[in-house]
């Protein structure tokens, strides 16, 4: 046999064998359910636990703010494909929610905060329901384990895979808690006042025994009139908060002008800090993680609150934590 008829064989076998792995890893691929969820809260966590079995898409990231985001051409797109789509519920999607509820004619559409109902939510003027139930851990869990369920029912086979790392998830949301709940309690009664740029801490607040004060309801969609700033402004000032906070996905420019109404009676305040209410951090830092975001936060409010903030949290603290895959 020549060289060149032995260089052809290893070259068709070689040809076959990347043919049949393409075919097994483009078979996985469309095995592989997707599901789509609105936030990241929502789809951080939902990846963690899927480890890679289940595709998971999120339409909003950093940054955005979900009571006003509106769907894309591509969105919609990612929605048909979708196997599972999760989205939170309680008007936070506001913009959205009747689109995304269309599709549940077709296939599987949780929202997970309205799976919580019996589990006392907060209402804003006894009319709307606050749909940041993201902000208390112990209560997250719970609604998290419903689409995990709802993963289960759609992709059998792995079904025990996706419970397994569900329970370790959940061990995490445990600790987050008793962390985030130690080092509130080092904050000084006079000082546990939590200002906020919108009304987004009020789960919090409930979880962990603080008061808040917010520039703007529930939504974002709601203005600020300049007597609701000026009533913060008096509150603040006889209450002598010392920090007011940020936040991510809302505009300074309210909590600016607390500040400089303080200012005006001879009161100084400062920002305490940038928090994550509506959205995470960016995709593949340690605040882009449920766990990470949620420290950063308490880590933020303890020590601008003069309390004793927790530990650090390493940035590989999820790596570390034995979930399968």
């Amino acid at each position: 046999m020549s060289t060149l008829t032995k260089f052809a064989n290893i070259f068709a076998a070689t040809l076959a064998t990347f043919a049949t792995l393409l075919t097994v890893n483009n078979a996985q691929a469309e095995a592989q359910k997707n599901i789509v969820a609105t936030i990241t809260q929502i789809g951080e966590p939902l990846s963690v636990i899927a480890g890679g079995r289940a595709k998971i898409v999120t339409l909003m990231g950093e940054g955005v703010d979900p009571h006003l985001y509106r769907l894309t051409r591509s969105d919609v797109l990612k929605l048909n494909r979708a196997d599972l789509i999760v989205y939170n519920g309680l008007d936070l999607e506001a913009q959205i929610v009747k689109l995304l509820t269309k599709f549940a004619a077709h296939k599987p559409v949780i929202g997970l905060a309205e799976v919580l109902r019996e589990r006392g939510f907060l209402t804003k003027d006894g009319r709307a329901y606050d749909p940041h139930v993201w902000m208390d851990p112990v209560l997250w869990g719970t609604a998290l384990q419903t689409a995990v369920d709802a993963l289960a029912r759609i992709d059998p086979k792995n079904a025990e895979f996706y419970h397994t790392n569900n329970a370790a998830y959940l061990i995490e949301l445990g600790k987050l808690h008793s962390s985030a709940k130690r080092s509130i309690a080092s904050i000084p009664n006079e000082s546990g006042v939590l200002v906020t740029a919108h009304d987004a801490f009020g789960y919090f607040a409930r979880a962990y025994g603080l008061e808040v004060l917010a520039v703007q309801g529930i939504s974002t969609e709601s203005e600020a009139g300049v007597k609701k700033i000026e009533d913060l402004v008096k509150t603040i000032v006889k209450r002598r908060v010392g920090a007011v906070f940020i936040e991510s996905t809302v505009s300074a420019r309210n909590v600016q002008a607390l500040i400089e109404g303080a200012a005006a009676r001879g009161h100084r305040v400062r920002i305490g800090g940038k928090l994550f209410s509506d959205a995470m951090g960016p995709t593949g830092t340690y605040v882009g993680t449920y766990i990470g975001m949620f420290n950063h936060n308490v880590t933020t409010i303890v020590r601008s609150l003069s309390g004793v903030s927790p530990k650090p949290q390493p940035r590989d603290q999820l790596a570390e934590t034995k979930f399968s895959k």
